[in-house]
């Protein structure tokens, strides 16, 4: 009697390593992506820190004067705009680096953590790259895993950049051990928000919708670590910037608020692949809404169309700006008392003039907003070139809408948002200054001041628009300029550049009002640059092809 074997089942491969599978090619794919960008944002991170430490000599030449700039910080505009006043109680060197720099670079960290993730995880299933990819031997999470990993290696390569840069400088209270947990804290920050996004990628499925809550993440965070060390102290304990700045780097060395941030991010990761695994590739859990079945006459126009592709970035950075620039107003009636015993700050002031420190300190913090602004700017003019990679572009063009109708609509909403931004900024900081201050002409002077720069915001519209017309994978070239305005414009004022380094600058030739007196000549001069640039974009998008990647 014969008797039949039966075949015996292949082993399976577990699950956990089908699911990371291609993990490591990712990571060196996405590096390779990013082997300009990630090194950018390190060295703009760490450089501008290290530097802002090594002025503080000059700034903070005695003891008196550390103590004067105690005092002018202990109000309640002044913990807002830096930190808790625990560390005004012994202000060396290094614990006033951890107050007036924690705070402010952790929305920084958060914004390159956040905008990282989103570009490896959410836009790569956006643009149909991440389906082609996982067609292939890649596990389902291998994406996810491979985009957290770069960005928590990039936040802990940061960490020790910080370390480094800072331990060595030998400045008096800038020790090792603070400077080891002032990094430390930096990556757990970036962490947080790494984790943050990794759950807003899977609620929306478009990039800047997952960027954009994100983003509105990072803000909450820095309202509630302001608003509690105003108040009630516990308001900042919910926030991650608060954690950092409570681990009290060069004062106390409490290493055990990190313990907070670390988990918090393990909490998110877990919830972000757990997410992931309820929706398909390239969807959200938040689904689209049904549009109507035609079109509003609206839409069918190119202005209305580009209005409604940017109505989102356009809204999130008016309100961003109405609130940046209040916040600055509400300390301008303190400014003499804060900045008066600080001599290098004074002598920058009295550079660039004015009646009263007020006008010259509104002048040049109204640089620094008129630069964040510039983002926008840059942001909304290469909204373009993201519909054409994404090849959204080709089946409009497709019609009988012309190029030159076509990105003229993007045109006409970027230039009208860069006014937009300028008086939303204005209307904040005059009116909060002018509450603070109890002077209502204040009002228009910073009105006025704010839209002198627009035209220092078309051209940097108009460059990112000549490289988009002619050089589209250069682009990104135009974010050398916000990032050299605020260079020049705010800590060269401080440290003394060269004047030819900030003519290089848009910013740079406009008046500084309300210091300054208003000439016309540099103003219509950029105008009309701008419209140069705008034409020679548009002349080179006519004669290239269109991109797809």
């Amino acid at each position: 009697m014969s008797t039949t074997t039966m075949p015996r089942a292949a082993p399976k491969m577990s699950t956990r390593r089908d699911d990371l599978a291609g993990t490591a090619t990712l990571i060196r794919f996405m590096l390779r992506r990013d082997r300009v960008r990630i090194p950018v944002w390190l060295a703009a991170l760490t450089l501008g820190t290290v530097a802002t430490a090594q002025s503080f000599g000059d700034l903070y030449p005695d003891a008196a004067a550390r103590q004067a700039a105690a005092q002018s910080m202990n109000s309640p505009a002044g913990l807002a705009m830096t930190g808790p006043s625990h560390y005004l109680q012994d202000y060396n060197f290094g614990s006033m680096l951890s107050h007036q720099m924690l705070g402010f670079l952790g929305v920084l960290v958060g914004l390159m953590s956040v905008l990282l993730l989103v570009r490896h995880s959410r836009a790569e299933e956006e643009t149909g790259r991440a389906e082609l990819v996982r067609a292939s031997i890649v596990g389902r999470h291998a994406h996810m895993t491979a985009a957290l990993s770069v960005v928590a290696g990039t936040n802990i390569l940061l960490a020790v950049l910080l370390t480094l840069g800072l331990g060595g400088l030998g400045v008096e209270g800038i020790t090792w051990s603070g400077s080891l947990l002032y990094g430390a804290a930096h990556a757990m920050m970036g962490l947080v928000f790494a984790g943050v996004a990794a759950v807003t990628v899977q609620i929306t499925e478009h990039s800047r919708g997952a960027a954009g809550l994100g983003l509105a993440a990072i803000g909450v965070a820095y309202v509630l670590r302001a608003s509690g060390d105003v108040g009630n102290e516990a308001i900042s304990w919910l926030s991650p910037i608060g954690w950092a700045q409570r681990t009290y780097a060069y004062v106390d060395n409490r290493w055990w608020p990190l313990l907070l941030g670390l988990a918090l991010a393990a909490v998110l990761v877990v919830a972000g692949f757990e997410l992931s695994t309820r929706r398909d590739v390239g969807s959200g859990l938040r689904q689209s809404r049904p549009g109507k079945a035609a079109a509003s006459d609206v839409l069918a126009h190119p202005i209305g169309l580009a209005l409604r592709l940017h109505r989102g970035l356009l809204i999130g950075f008016g309100v961003a700006m109405l609130l940046l620039g209040a916040s600055y107003g509400s300390i301008i009636g303190d400014a003499e008392e804060m900045l008066g015993s600080v001599d290098v700050l004074n002598e920058a002031l009295a550079e660039i003039g004015g009646a009263s420190i007020a006008e010259s300190f509104a002048s040049m913090v109204m640089v620094v907003m008129v630069i964040v602004a510039s983002i926008y700017v840059v942001m909304a003019a290469l909204r373009p070139r993201s519909e054409e990679t994404a090849g959204r572009a080709e089946p409009v063009l497709a019609t009988a809408l012309s190029r030159g109708r076509w990105l003229g609509g993007h045109l006409v909403v970027v230039l009208g948002g860069a006014v937009v931004m300028a008086l939303l900024l204005g209307l904040g900081f005059g009116l909060s200054g002018a509450s603070s201050m109890g002077d209502t002409g204040f009002l228009w002077n910073i009105l006025g001041a704010a839209l002198a720069y627009v035209p220092a915001l078309w051209f940097v519209a108009g460059v990112a628009v000549a490289l988009f017309g002619w050089l589209p994978r250069g682009a990104a070239l135009a974010w050398a300029l916000p990032v050299y305005g605020f260079v020049v414009g705010y800590l060269g004022q401080i440290l003394q550049f060269p004047g030819w380094m900030n003519n290089l600058s848009p910013f740079g030739h406009v008046p500084q009002l309300p210091a300054d007196e208003l000439t016309w000549t540099p103003l219509v001069v950029l105008t009309l640059l701008a419209a140069a640039l705008i034409v020679l974009g548009l002349a080179g998008f006519r004669r290239r092809s269109v991109e797809m990647t």
